[in-house]
């Protein structure tokens, strides 16, 4: 039995800390550093010194003096504590409850630094007269019940302005963003191709374009409510051919995404129902699925003649898009993702009955903040879809022999699995339908891993590893290697320096 395994987008965390990087901040406190002495240690001494004199001796100081003395030396260590904690807090914290500001921002503020989204009135941005890469501005927020704050942009890094943004977007619903806003988070949007972060919304744009051809499937709007209320739209991440991705707010949940899949009009009764029950069976299999690296799949449900998936909301950049970036990986950095890899793939097949993703390439494997490969397959809805539209699910360098011919088996991933890590080890796919060796365009790499990709992409089945178990123990003894020599290497350079130091 096939099952194709669902996916989840990449998109801003829940809560975010942003930290600001006011130059201001770094100013103050290494001020109140330098001063540390001063304020921390021998005010305090003085302080203490001044007490004893009085209680020992009352007459050495007048009521007034003393007054004076002692409120100057308390007053002093005190605005110190104030100064150095509001130079301290310079972050930025958002979360779905509202916004709260830096101390150094609460007069601005009216002297509350948490707002509501609900009082946020309006946001608006000024862009400075630079063409450097990094943008440069103010992002001005309003609220109704008094106060504004600017931000600057060039404070925030990539990843944390486009979250911010997004955030607005999401939870300031009640928020007037000015359109100058909006388009400048769209242009940002699309300049973030390629960098380290990827934009979520280029991830699904690309993958839609990779499997539909253009169709005059209409997607839902913003603000579109579907299961009674209980998931409401909240904008198109994107949509081609005959599906599409959003962004939802769900009442228990918070943030989802949604997949929407539509069976062709023109499509017969047969195989419309074909389509629509393997829709439902996969979906339920897929909901069952437990492991943490394959996005979740929460719930699907038909609605108005469309089909939908709920699925997880994650963070990361697709394996494609790093070595388009990066260029080939280190060998020793593939077999540990490698590793992740056949952990996720071995779980698939154990499933009862076996579950073949059939589209195990570097497009769905995602490298998220903490170096963990996550599966998001978008495969749920295209398989469903294909099964009416006769299309193939796969890319055309990582589909085996027997898939090509309409028998995929647990063997067809394997196949994908080393075709991926030829991919990973010289930044280029493999050549369709042949045994892949990475080795013979990237001379440095070892045997036993050229050995291995070779031995996934065997064209005959029963000529391939036979299971994913057997190649995590493979890895593992990889990585056993890499650790030695590297262990090994660190040796001989404490050696090499310590003689050097001898001689010196």
């Amino acid at each position: 039995m096939v099952i194709t395994p669902s996916s989840a987008v990449i998109v801003a965390e829940l809560e975010l800390t942003i930290p600001l990087k006011s130059a201001t901040c770094k100013v103050g406190m290494s001020v109140m550093a330098l001063l540390m002495p001063l304020w921390a240690i021998a005010i305090p001494f003085c302080l203490g010194l001044s007490t004893s004199m009085v209680l020992s001796d009352a007459s050495r100081m007048t009521p007034l003096v003393a007054i004076i003395v002692f409120s100057v030396l308390i007053l002093i260590p005190a605005v110190a504590v104030v100064l150095a904690a509001v130079f301290e807090d310079d972050v930025l914290l958002v979360s779905k409850e509202g916004l709260a500001f830096p101390l150094r921002m609460m007069n601005r503020l009216g002297y509350r630094r948490a707002r509501h989204w609900q009082d946020l009135q309006a946001a608006t941005i000024q862009l400075a007269d630079d063409s450097g890469k990094t943008p440069k501005g103010n992002i001005n927020l309003f609220f109704k019940s008094g106060g504004a704050t600017s931000i600057k942009i060039d404070k925030m890094t990539q990843s944390d302005l486009e979250q911010f943004l997004l955030a607005i977007e999401i939870w300031g619903s009640n928020c007037q963003r000015a359109p100058e806003l909006i388009q400048f988070q769209d242009q940002y949007q699309n300049d973030n191709r390629g960098v380290e972060s990827l934009s979520y919304t280029q991830m699904w744009e690309e993958e839609l374009s990779r499997r539909f051809s253009s169709t005059c499937f209409v997607p839902l709007e913003p603000d579109h409510v579907l299961k009674g209320g209980a998931l409401k739209i909240v904008r198109q991440l994107a949509f081609g051919g005959l599906s599409a991705i959003y962004l939802a707010q769900e009442d228990k949940k918070g943030i989802v995404v949604v997949k929407e899949a539509v069976i062709p009009a023109n499509a017969d009764e047969q195989s419309r129902a074909k389509a629509l029950e393997m829709f439902e069976r996969e979906a339920r299999f897929l909901i069952k699925l437990d492991h943490p690296q394959i996005a979740k799949v929460y719930d699907h449900f038909q609605e108005d003649g469309r089909n939908y998936l709920v699925l997880d909301y994650i963070r990361g950049q697709d394996l494609r898009q790093l070595v388009k970036q990066n260029g080939a990986q280190d060998e020793a950095k593939v077999v540990g993702w490698g590793a992740q890899i056949a952990d996720i793939m071995h779980y698939l097949h154990e499933q009862s009955p076996p579950m073949v993703h059939r589209d195990l390439t570097p497009d769905n494997l995602v490298l998220d903040n903490d170096n963990n490969v996550v599966l998001i397959d978008f495969g749920a809805a295209n398989e469903f879809v294909g099964t009416a539209t006769g299309t193939l699910v796969g890319k055309q360098a990582y589909i085996s022999p027997e898939q090509l011919r309409g028998h995929a088996s647990t063997k067809s991933d394997i196949y994908a699995f080393g075709g991926t890590l030829h991919f990973l080890l010289t930044g280029a796919d493999p050549e369709a339908l042949s045994a892949s060796r990475p080795k013979k365009q990237v001379e440095h790499l070892s045997s036993a891993i050229d050995d291995l990709v070779s031995q996934c992409t065997e064209m005959e089945e029963k000529d391939r590893m036979p299971t994913a178990r057997e190649i995590k123990n493979v890895l593992a003894k990889l990585r056993e290697q890499h650790q030695a020599e590297v262990e090994a290497a660190a040796t001989a350079q404490t050696e090499e320096t310590a003689a050097k130091a001898i001689m010196g």
